[in-house]
């Protein structure tokens, strides 16, 4: 599931896209974070200190998730449109809860994240993704993280599934 380029490729933003932390920052992940441009984080953040501990490696913009309660929680959208390089990201927590069509809006890539399967997927021209968790395991699903290079004239993406002793 990864994309054939690498992270140093001159004239691209890269952006850590991360999900589903339930409080839980993993330094396994943390590493592949340290050298991004940009974090997103879509949703069920757990607590602020994830935000907290994020934003000392890069400009976070991050989703609530269904689990994101309190106060802290109420001041993050459910939704964002974010545009890095001409290109338009959509982010939200929960893809079925999506209320448009990404291809009629004119959206590049759609990143969601609920349910703990990273997913690296193509559909009428959008690039849909899903980081996986990074948070605690949930079934057998790998503990992943992705990557999205952005230049001039595509979006790539990879996932990153973490190695974790034991």
């Amino acid at each position: 599931m990864e994309s054939s380029i690498a992270a140093d490729t001159p004239g691209q933003t890269v952006i850590g896209v991360v999900s589903d932390t339930h409080g839980l920052l993993r330094p396994e992940a943390l590493k592949h974070l340290v050298d991004v441009e940009r974090i997103i984080h879509a949703g069920d953040i757990g607590s602020p200190h994830v935000l907290e501990k994020l934003q000392s490696l890069a400009p976070v913009s991050a989703v609530r998730g269904n689990n994101d309660k309190g106060a802290w929680a109420e001041a993050i959208p459910e939704s964002l449109l974010i545009e890095v390089r001409g290109h338009s990201i959509h982010v939200l927590h929960d893809l079925a809860q999506i209320d448009l069509s990404p291809a009629a809006a004119g959206i590049d890539v759609v990143i969601s994240g609920h349910s703990h399967k990273p997913v690296i997927d193509e559909r009428e021209g959008v690039l849909f993704l899903n980081p996986g968790s990074i948070g605690p395991r949930r079934f057998r699903l790998p503990i992943a993280l992705a990557r999205l290079y952005v230049t001039d004239t595509a979006v790539r993406a990879e996932i990153i599934e973490l190695r974790l002793p034991g």
